[in-house]
């Protein structure tokens, strides 16, 4: 343990940005990508393609619960996500794959 931690016990910081780290992940892991990643961003596309409207929070809160019980479980970084991931950070995860993919999908990707 290092003196950081006895005088900051509640902290948990890490030493790189969870919120890319985790994106990166859902992404590049095989498995994930598969399973949950692209069917939920080719719904997305299938709305965007039928003019619907797309609320990414409700689109996309599921996976990404999803991605950061498999992110924390495959790196073991935590034993639930709840201690690394505060809701900003699903809010700011949530906001930086919508608008990333948003534009591979008006590329014409996710058909």
């Amino acid at each position: 343990m290092k003196i950081v931690e006895f005088a900051n016990p509640g902290e948990n910081k890490l030493n790189f940005d969870v919120v890319d780290d985790v994106c990166v992940y859902m992404r590049n892991d095989p498995t994930f990508y598969r399973k949950s990643f692209f069917p939920t961003m080719s719904k997305i596309a299938d709305m965007h393609r039928a003019g619907k409207e797309i609320n990414a929070q409700e689109c996309m809160s599921e996976m990404i619960e999803s991605g950061l019980n498999s992110y924390c479980k495959k790196y073991n970084v935590a034993s639930v996500p709840d201690e690394v991931f505060t809701q900003d950070d699903r809010d700011r995860i949530i906001d930086k794959l919508f608008s990333e993919e948003m534009e591979q999908i008006k590329q014409g990707e996710y058909k």
